[in-house]
C-alpha cells in the first residue's frame, strides 16, 4: 500500500540491500546497475537513493562476497525521471552522437569510427568521457560505426 510522505510516494517493494560488513569495496556491482543507484561511498558500495533502485537485482550476481541481497521493505517509489536526471541525460538509446566519419578501406564495406578516439589514438567513453587510463573500455559497433564505451555506461546502452 502506497502513502504520501513529504512529497515522495512510499511503497512496499523490492530494493537492494548492501551489507557493509560483507562489502569489500570491489565495485563490481556498480556497472550492472543500469540506473546508477549504486556508488562507492567511503570505500563501500551504497544505494544512494531508493528512488533510483528498480529492485531488479542485476547487481547481485556480480558481488563476490554476497553483500547484496533483495529485501522487501517500505521505500520511496522507483522514479524513472529521477534516474534520467541522475544519469544526466535522457535515454542513452535516443542520444544523437555527433561523429566524424573516417573512411577505411576494407574488402567491400566502409567502416566509420566516431569521435571517441582522438588524433593521438587515445580512446574514451562516448557517453561519459572516461579514458582507458581510469576505466575499462569496450568497442561497440552499430551501423558500421565503432564507438568506445566504459563498463559503467555499458548497461545503460543495453537496457
Amino acid at each position: 500500500m502506497a502513502k504520501a510522505s513529504f512529497g515522495n510516494v512510499k511503497a512496499v517493494r523490492n530494493i537492494i540491500k548492501i551489507d557493509e560488513k560483507l562489502c569489500n569495496g570491489c565495485g563490481n556491482c556498480i556497472s550492472p546497475c543500469a540506473e546508477g543507484a549504486i556508488e562507492m561511498v567511503n570505500g563501500k558500495a551504497k544505494v544512494i537513493s531508493d528512488e533510483l533502485c528498480d529492485g531488479l537485482g542485476a547487481c547481485i550476481s556480480s558481488c563476490p562476497t554476497g553483500a547484496l541481497t533483495i529485501e522487501k521493505r517500505e521505500a520511496d517509489a522507483f522514479d524513472e525521471e529521477k534516474v534520467k536526471q541522475h544519469q544526466g541525460r535522457q535515454n542513452m538509446k535516443d542520444d544523437v552522437i555527433e561523429t566524424e566519419d573516417i573512411e577505411t578501406e576494407t574488402t567491400d564495406t566502409t567502416e566509420t569510427t566516431d569521435t571517441s578516439e582522438n588524433d593521438t589514438g587515445d580512446v574514451f567513453c562516448f557517453s561519459c568521457g572516461k579514458n582507458d587510463e581510469n576505466s575499462y573500455l569496450i568497442a561497440v559497433r552499430k551501423e558500421k560505426k565503432t564507438r568506445w564505451i566504459c563498463t559503467k555506461c555499458l548497461p545503460k546502452l543495453i537496457h
